[in-house]
Order: structure tokens, then C-alpha cells, then sequence
């Protein structure tokens, strides 16, 4: 059983995955939530296409006077130093985490991650409906609301491999 790890989740603004406009992480040492991060992250390429704000509710007004992706990494950095990353189908997030890394010209320290959603397709198998963060929360025992808030959705995740990673 997974007992330290930092749950991570990307909002994009746009289709580029560097977009990334906002991230939720929320850390987990020997099974207990013990520490969460939340920004709004001016995306590049800047600009918001409709369905990515109509998936999070973002928009420029939001991210405006945020600060870069840089800024907020070296915030995000010390927090999650030394654990794995997981996240609801990780290969989005670690994705966005790659292409913005490039974008600012980062060294990517190649971090490690865990999928909650191909753990839970292994877990629970055909007894859910679907494998998407709400209902796999719920079939944990958390109810995840404001769904699609990086940090709602980090803390879900976190619930989610707690109890099945």
C-alpha cells in the first residue's frame, strides 16, 4: 500500500497541454493528508478556448495576474520532493507537466507517477459505470464536489489511491 505520495491535478485552458492554468496537489505521508497547494497559473499559450472554460469555469479574468508556471513550480517543487505523483489518468497530467517544463526550458527530473484510474480499473472492474474521478471517489467513500477545481480533484485523487493503490 501506497502510504507517501503528492496527488496532482492540471486544469488546461486551451488544447496545448503547456496550457496549464491552474494545479492542485495535495500530499500524503504514512496515509495522512498533512499538507495542499493550490494556484491559478497564467497558461502558455495564453488564450482559453470555450470547452476547456466550460470544463473548469477559468477564464483570462482568472489567470490574468497569476504568476507563470516557474514561479509556482518552485512553490510546488519543495512540497513534493523525493515522492511519486499520482493522479486520474496520469498520463494527461504528466503530460502538461512535461510540455510546460519544455516550454520554460526546465530540466524535467523525470518524477514518477501512479494512474488512480487504471488502478481503479483493475480495483472495481466492470462494478463502477464508468472510471471517471467522481464516481471511483464515491465508490471510495468521498464525495467529491466542485469537480474539476484542481485542488477538489487533487483531493479526490489522493482519496482514491489512499485506499486502492
Amino acid at each position: 500500500m501506497m502510504k507517501d505520495f503528492a496527488a496532482i491535478d492540471f486544469e488546461t485552458a486551451n488544447n496545448e497541454r503547456s496550457s496549464v492554468c491552474s494545479v492542485g496537489i495535495v500530499i500524503v505521508r504514512d496515509g495522512e493528508f498533512v499538507d495542499s497547494f493550490y494556484s491559478l497559473i497564467q497558461p502558455e499559450p495564453n488564450y482559453y478556448n470555450y470547452w476547456c472554460s466550460q470544463v473548469h469555469g477559468l477564464c483570462h479574468e482568472d489567470t490574468d495576474d497569476a504568476p507563470v508556471f516557474p514561479k509556482v513550480w518552485a512553490q510546488i517543487e519543495p512540497l513534493i520532493e523525493g515522492l511519486p505523483l499520482v493522479a486520474h489518468n496520469s498520463s494527461f497530467d504528466e503530460s502538461c507537466l512535461k510540455a510546460v517544463f519544455r516550454t520554460y526550458q526546465m530540466d524535467y527530473p523525470d518524477y514518477e507517477f501512479h494512474c488512480t484510474c487504471v488502478a481503479a480499473r483493475r480495483h472495481f472492474g466492470k462494478r463502477l459505470p464508468n472510471h471517471q474521478l467522481h464516481v471511483v471517489a464515491e465508490a471510495c467513500g468521498y464525495h467529491l464536489e466542485n469537480h474539476h477545481h484542481a485542488l477538489a480533484d487533487a483531493e479526490a485523487c489522493a482519496w482514491i489511491a489512499r485506499e486502492i493503490l
